[in-house]
């Protein structure tokens, strides 16, 4: 493929693209709908907005109309879809798609890209699929002549999946989906509260069709009692058991909380609603209980920042595709793997989504929640594990301890409940140590009881081993600690490390650990993620739309934003993309006073559009000198007559809030992996009656990379780190700062030659016997 020499400004000139929405609306669809129209624009093409979805197609005239850049302004924050979405009939019929076609055809239009679920993007495969047949029929009517048929012989299609239910096979999140998850816990925590002031069971009908996955994520977040999916029904005798249980947890707990998902049923296919449960709950039980059907509440609001810059990342690759297609490349789906944008055969995709159906029909439960992906799959091993929990008859006489380092994040508190629940259903004895490393040294060190809903918090301080290492090795010993679980941020890597370079000193330090990175900064290396960035990254996200609309109707007006992160770009540069920024300073990506010049010069050019509104985000550490004041100077002059500056410095409430529905869901999974990979490592390490762990792989940091959670040896991620600035030597986000920048009209090379190539997803048939498949 040479497409890399290609100028990608000139990619799509001569071309047209289309782009709609289809189906159920979902939050971040706009976002998607406004990077494919302006990275339609910046490569030259022509974009066409189709207003209905395939209605609009159909109707043609007033519906398909030239999108330009100022007309996606001002809709990242939009909840819904902007361009309007319609179920069609017409459309399933060949007359309808043939009328289609003709409009398109007439406008020149050969490129497609259509947001919606499965049933539009099959509708876009068959329209795709009978394209040629289309045109002989409309050159036969008289209605286009032969120099348009040849000019549009080849249609191309992309589609990105937006739908709340993130029911589409070969993705990890859908569009909306994150959004989704945000509100159902907002009503979860909000029933939490009332229902703590009375003792009572609350039910929750989530939405998601035939696919158990916001229920399954709902669940796992809040620590639900019982969950319903459809992809797996509960065991005959389920009542018996579901009573037993809510009668059991009663006893020392003020709630009780059971999450269905729509679509759920029973082994023999009947449905299970909420009502069925309360009717039951109440004659077995005497319990007081309430069921809340949260409904189309699901799927309003304004997107998440995950699903903004999900879609914008989504948009760009698609712009990509489309361009890139030839007439042999199957009609493809965008989709999100991990962290990275992979190009997947939609007709792939839509089979497999289809083979759930046909599996859950066929009653072959495990299969069903394999088909569902990788991510399903690790949401329900974990739910099933943290549900259940019966501390086994024999104890394994193994002490774990689990301590907080440096500053609090949202997201904490999820990890350290999942490792001390892992660690109790494992016979393990988990203690908790106040105080971080500095407790450590103290010996503020206490048992966890059996937590339910939630764990005390852990007080914090900043404060490195390696003063303290002779006292710490003594509270090791005095307390019998075999294993370490260190949550935090730079400092808990750090200290980390300090531990693992003193054990040559210490034998007591040649005992397990492992590090679960959490802070707002995410500037720990070995991972792609820290628990509580996504939180805090959502604060600032929501702040900047506040602040963008309070300018909203008044005169030219350019807001300066400073945000958290210590040396780290990742939260300016990521809520730069969620916000629409025009630009975002950081430490990383170096900048000069002439780049400062040119930011201004853009706005002074913004400013004579119908946009008349700037927002730029400044790192807090970006430069010394360029500091958010002289930047507030520079601009407030450069501006003069042309537009007026604010400046806001968003500082703590960073760190705050209550915990996003990924960073839960994030920590929950890390602490549980943390434990189960202590208990493999102790076994490995116990010789002649006494644990003794020295090799680098026992001190791991257990991270998110790529696609995968990993624990990696802390030694060897000494030579991936800055540790005067404390951040990862390169990030994998800086690949997305070029994104804002084209989004915000800047004309700067894409580097389009770490494209995503086209994957599959269709692997061999489910009966192959195990070592086929790896």
């Amino acid at each position: 493929m040479s497409h890399t020499s290609m100028d990608p400004t000139k990619m799509g000139v001569g071309r047209s693209i289309a782009v709609l929405t289809s189906g159920g609306d979902a939050q971040g669809m706009n976002a998607a709908v406004r990077a494919t129209v302006r990275v339609g624009l910046y490569t030259g093409a022509k974009v066409y907005f189709v207003h209905e979805g395939y209605q609009g197609l159909v109707d043609g005239g007033d519906n398909i109309r030239p999108a330009t850049w100022e007309s996606v302004s001002m809709m990242l924050q939009l909840g819904g879809t902007v361009i309007g979405s319609a179920r069609c009939m017409d459309f399933r019929g060949r007359e309808g798609r043939t009328k289609a076609a003709l409009n398109l055809v007439k406008l020149g239009i050969t490129n497609l890209c259509v947001i919606g679920g499965d049933g539009s993007l099959t509708g876009a495969n068959q329209f795709r699929t009978e394209w040629s047949t289309l045109l002989i029929d409309l050159l036969k009517a008289g209605k286009i002549t032969k120099e348009e048929a040849k000019r549009s012989s080849h249609l191309n299609i992309v589609g990105m999946v937006g739908s709340i239910d993130n029911d589409f096979c070969g993705t990890d999140m859908t569009i909306g989906t994150d959004s989704a998850l945000h509100r159902i816990i907002e009503v979860v925590d909000a029933i939490t509260t009332t229902a703590q002031s009375h003792q009572r069971t609350f039910i929750l009908e989530v939405m998601g069709r035939h696919c158990g996955y916001l229920a399954l994520v709902t669940a796992l977040s809040c620590g639900a009692d019982w969950v319903f999916v459809p992809e797996m029904p509960p065991e005959e005798g389920w009542e018996e058991h579901l009573c037993r249980r809510l009668a059991n947890v009663s006893r020392g707990c003020r709630l009780n909380v059971i999450i269905v998902a729509e679509g759920a049923m029973s082994r023999d296919g009947n449905a299970i609603s909420s009502e069925d449960i309360k009717k039951l709950v109440e004659k077995s039980l005497g319990f007081d209980t309430r069921t809340t059907v949260l409904g189309h509440v699901q799927r309003g609001g304004t997107p998440s920042a995950f699903d903004r810059i999900l879609g914008s990342r989504m948009g760009v690759e698609a712009v990509m595709a489309l361009l890139e297609a030839t007439p042999e490349t199957p009609a493809c789906v965008v989709s999100l793997s991990g962290n990275q944008a992979v190009r997947l055969p939609l007709m792939e995709c839509v089979q497999v989504t289809k083979d759930v159906t046909t599996a859950m029909a066929e009653r072959r439960w495990e299969d069903a929640i394999k088909l569902r992906g990788k991510s399903f799959e690790n949401n329900w091993n974990t739910y099933k594990m943290l549900a259940h929990i019966n501390p086994p008859d024999t104890k394994s006489n193994i002490n774990v301890a689990i301590l907080n380092v440096g500053a609090p994040c949202a997201g904490m508190n999820a990890a350290v409940r999942s490792a001390v629940r892992i660690g109790i259903i494992q016979g393990h004895n988990m203690l908790a140590v106040h105080d971080g490393f500095e407790g450590l040294a103290h010996g503020n060190v206490s048992t966890h009881k059996h937590t339910h809903k939630h764990t005390h918090k852990h007080t914090h301080t900043f404060f490195l081993p390696s003063k303290y290492i002779e006292e710490i090795s003594l509270t090791i010993a005095k307390f019998n600690i075999h294993s370490l679980v260190i949550i935090g941020g730079f400092e808990a890597y750090v200290g980390g490390l300090e531990l693992v370079t003193a054990r040559e000193k210490y034998e007591e330090l040649c005992i397990p650990m492992v590090v679960i990175p959490a802070t707002v900064s995410n500037n720990v290396p070995g991972s792609d993620f820290s628990i509580g960035a996504d939180t805090a990254l959502n604060t600032i996200t929501s702040t900047c739309d506040r602040i963008k609309q309070s300018a909203a109707g008044t005169k030219r007006r350019v807001f300066i934003i400073e945000t958290m992160g210590g040396y780290c770009g990742y939260l300016a540069t990521m809520a730069g993309l969620a916000a629409g920024a025009d630009a975002a300073y950081i430490y990383e990506d170096k900048f000069s006073i002439r780049d400062l010049e040119t930011n201004v010069e853009h706005l002074v050019q913004k400013m004579k559009t119908d946009v008349k509104r700037g927002l730029i985000l400044r790192n807090e550490n970006c430069n010394a000198n360029y500091t958010t004041d002289f930047i507030f100077a520079l601009y407030s002059e450069e501006g003069k007559g042309v537009f007026d500056c604010r400046k806001n410095i968003l500082g703590h409430m960073q760190q705050g809030g209550t915990p996003t529905p990924f960073d839960r869901n994030f920590g929950t999974k890390m602490g549980s992996k943390a434990v189960l990979w202590i208990t493999e490592k102790l076994k490995e390490v116990y010789r002649h009656g006494r644990i003794f762990a020295n090799t680098p792989d026992s001190a791991c940091l257990l991270g998110m990379r790529k696609r995968a959670l990993t624990f990696q040896p802390l030694a060897d991620l000494k030579d991936q780190t800055d540790f005067e600035h404390r951040i990862p030597k390169t990030s994998w986000w800086l690949k997305l700062r070029p994104i804002m920048k084209i989004l915000a009209k800047y004309n700067i090379p894409l580097d389009t030659s770490e494209h995503a190539h086209m994957e599959h997803v269709i692997k061999k048939k489910l009966s192959v016997p195990e070592p086929l498949m790896k």
